[in-house]
């Protein structure tokens, strides 16, 4: 008896092993040697949901190939979820107001609206403060036209921003002006849940992407990618392809946002450093 509870307590390091080349072949994530207790926690609600009583039981269900690619997808919605904030790295928006847009309006780059694409955008946060600086810049500029795409991997996430409602707490690194204008708060009584308003919503389109795939269907297109604290979950070669699709995705002197712990450092890409975490693309002619 004593044995068998064993592998409901911890993850043996054989499944350990097997989950993490799953996860890398399929999502290019590299869990690493620490991750292994942030793996059990989080299959443990997968075990609840899917009333199963082992670590061993789920690995066996889900190699043994039986509905084995919806269960991977639940399995990378669980590795992957992780935390945003409204206005996190605050810097960048102030670059972007401030440097980013105005540059790419010297550059005519604007006559048919911007695209601005919120890569790893998780629970909505980011894209839909991408959306609050944009359409305050526009309030300013009367021509100004844009649009948000916002993707990411996991489908729990999508469904949690394409419904766009918040906690007080969430809500708090928001400016006072922009809640006011951009957020409504529940109807109920005392209500501590906030909601994007429309007109906010209707310019983020959301949809599922993995960026392992080939192509992100955005050749050229992005005049600003932001794609944040994403890239710490793969390895160097992972960064490369990544970063270096990325790139092709933005239209020549397009720039691209990273996480402030995040170095391109070393990497062959044809992006030049502009400020802290944030590049450009090289002009062809250049």
């Amino acid at each position: 008896m004593h044995a068998a509870h064993h592998h409901e307590e911890f993850l043996s390091a054989r499944d350990y092993s097997r989950l993490c080349q799953l996860v890398y072949g399929k999502a290019g994530i590299h869990l690493g040697g620490d991750r292994r207790t942030m793996l059990e926690v989080r299959i443990r609600r997968r075990l609840k949901e899917l009333g199963l009583t082992s670590y061993r039981a789920y690995c066996d269900s889900l190699f043994s190939g039986e509905g084995k690619g919806e269960e991977i997808d639940a399995l990378i919605d669980v590795v992957t979820t992780h935390k945003t904030d409204f206005f996190r790295e605050p810097r960048h928006f102030e670059l972007l107001r401030e440097r980013v847009l105005p540059a790419l309006a010297s550059c005519g780059s604007d006559s048919r609206g911007l695209t601005v694409w919120s890569a790893g955008c998780s629970t909505g946060e980011e894209p839909y403060t991408l959306a609050m600086v944009l359409s305050e810049y526009g309030r300013l500029h009367a021509e100004f036209r844009f649009r948000v795409i916002a993707t990411d991997i996991s489908r729990i996430v999508l469904r949690q921003a394409e419904l766009a409602v918040y906690s007080q707490d969430a809500v708090q690194p928001v400016p006072a002006g922009f809640r006011a204008k951009y957020l409504m708060r529940g109807r109920e009584a005392g209500s501590r849940r906030f909601r994007v308003v429309p007109e906010l919503r209707r310019l983020v389109k959301f949809r599922r992407l993995n960026l392992m795939e080939a192509d992100y269907g955005l050749d050229g297109e992005a005049n600003i990618i932001f794609c944040r604290n994403v890239i710490i979950y793969f390895d160097r070669p992972t960064q490369q392809r990544l970063l270096g699709r990325l790139a092709r995705c933005l239209s020549p002197g397009g720039f691209l946002f990273v996480g402030h712990a995040e170095t391109l450092h070393s990497l062959d890409l044809p992006l030049v450093p502009v400020a802290p975490a944030l590049y450009r693309r090289r002009d062809a002619g250049a």
